[in-house]
């Protein structure tokens, strides 16, 4: 698995400190739109590996990291680059437009 799990005890050290840029997907195992976009965001990270991290966040089970960031429906995207959110995004979308989403941010 390309992407990495993530959760609020992680957070800071995987999400915060990385030393490139990080898609942070906020998602749930009932979520039809998380699962859509799940296959695109593994390719994403396998064919950018090094030059950027996607970690996955489990809103269930991990309530303290999207309250932080005030995350209101997912499947939310937010692309941190040195510690701070620099793009976010909410909802489902096709490889392509995420693969240029992560681009244009990093």
């Amino acid at each position: 698995m390309a992407t990495v799990a993530v959760t609020d005890a992680t957070f800071d050290a995987e999400v915060r400190q990385s030393d490139i840029p990080v898609v942070v997907d906020f998602w749930a195992e009932w979520c039809g739109p998380c699962r859509m976009i799940g296959p695109a965001l593994e390719e994403i990270a396998t064919e950018m590996a090094g030059k950027i991290k996607i970690v996955k966040v489990n809103v269930d089970e991990n309530p303290d990291s999207p309250a932080v960031l005030g995350v209101r429906g997912i499947p939310a995207l937010f692309l941190f680059k040195d510690g701070q959110v620099v793009s976010n995004k909410v909802g489902a979308a096709p490889k392509a437009a995420l693969q240029s989403w992560i681009e244009s941010a990093i």
